[in-house]
């Protein structure tokens, strides 16, 4: 991704929630579950993970909702109090210190591709993973798959979560 903001710019289809990510994300993933097949009303959702500090809340404001997921542990979604459309996730296991920003709100959502799919194990068959890009059957360790920007990222978190 380049430096361009407006390629990191994004909002729900009303255009109310305008946000902006302020850097590269953490890294991105593509979920194949089937929770996030039917949240989405699709075949996969592509969230960008990131710091919740790194994404600007430009105009409007969003609305928390409370859901349940395959852990147990729940998710909150932030949707546009509008249009409904969900703009990103805080998942138990990060908190509120990382946002799983759904890559389809962004304004250029081509500029992210997916650094792995997860949950392939429930990938619909007629999704072809492009060669070369990591896949797994669940979920993974980031210490097996992020670079190592990211994971001083993730560490500088967790002191702050501590």
């Amino acid at each position: 991704m380049t430096s361009n903001n407006a390629m990191r710019d994004g909002g729900c289809t009303c255009r109310h929630v305008r946000y902006r990510l302020t850097s590269d994300p953490l890294f991105v993933h593509c979920c194949h579950c089937s929770w996030c097949q039917r949240e989405t009303g699709s075949a996969f959702a592509i969230n960008a993970l990131i710091e919740a500090d790194r994404v600007n809340l430009l105009s409007g404001d969003v609305q928390v909702v409370d859901t349940p997921s395959a852990s147990g542990r729940g998710q909150r979604i932030s949707r546009c109090p509008v249009c409904g459309v969900a703009v990103w996730s805080n998942y138990a296991g990060a908190g509120d210190l990382v946002r799983f920003v759904r890559v389809g709100t962004l304004d250029k959502p081509y500029a992210l591709t997916p650094d792995i799919h997860i949950y392939t194990d429930t990938r619909l068959p007629w999704i072809h993973i492009p060669e070369g890009t990591p896949a797994v059957p669940g979920y993974y360790r980031a210490s097996e798959y992020w670079p190592a920007g990211s994971l001083a990222r993730r560490e500088v978190l967790r002191g702050v979560n501590s």
